[in-house]
């Protein structure tokens, strides 16, 4: 039994050290996205990744029947031996749980983070104009009938109303500071 034990906590000690080497990469992988230039190391990054993912949860699956063995190697222990074997049985077991936990977390930060930057690109790619919407409802109102006059004249009035709006905001909060000032 001893063998077998040595040789678990050995593993898993390497799938923490594994899981320091993922985080680490990934948070290196983080600030070299700010260049285009580092694309492809970004790429890499997320394919080296994937690599040690897949190495970790080889690792904790194989962890697991290495303990199921020893829990049936610890109950044919002898009895003064039995619960302390038990205990370090048990204590590796909550171990694994605990890594396999951090690694899952580390896999939802991942693809939650890959979700991010695809929809980033995806609004980065959209072209957002208001002279194609503004052209749009000229077309509309056009079509409704409406002179090109008086679509000026539409226009216009939304130019003023604008230095209206601006001129009220300001008187509003000039007279908030008179207020304050002098009846407080």
């Amino acid at each position: 039994m001893e063998p077998l034990y040595q040789q678990t906590h050995k593993q898993v000690h390497e799938i923490q050290s594994h899981m320091g080497r993922l985080e680490t990469a990934d948070r290196q992988s983080v600030h070299s996205v700010v260049l285009l230039f580092f694309f492809f190391f970004f790429l890499s990054l997320s394919l080296f990744c994937a690599v040690v993912e897949n190495e970790i949860q080889a690792s904790i699956d194989q962890i697991f029947s290495h303990l199921e063995r020893l829990e049936i190697l610890s109950s044919k222990e002898p009895p003064n031996k039995r619960q302390n074997a038990k205990l370090r049985v048990d204590q590796l077991k909550y171990d694994v749980q605990h890594l396999q936990t951090a690694l899952r977390n580390f896999q939802h930060r991942r693809y939650a983070k890959e979700q991010q930057e695809q929809q980033r690109e995806e609004l980065l790619s959209r072209a957002f104009t208001t002279n194609g919407t503004q052209k749009k409802i000229l077309d509309i109102a056009n079509m409704l009938g409406l002179s090109n006059t008086v679509m000026r004249l539409i226009e216009k009035r939304a130019f003023q109303d604008k230095y209206f709006m601006i001129g009220g905001m300001l008187l509003t909060c000039a007279v908030m500071f008179l207020v304050v000032q002098y009846l407080t």
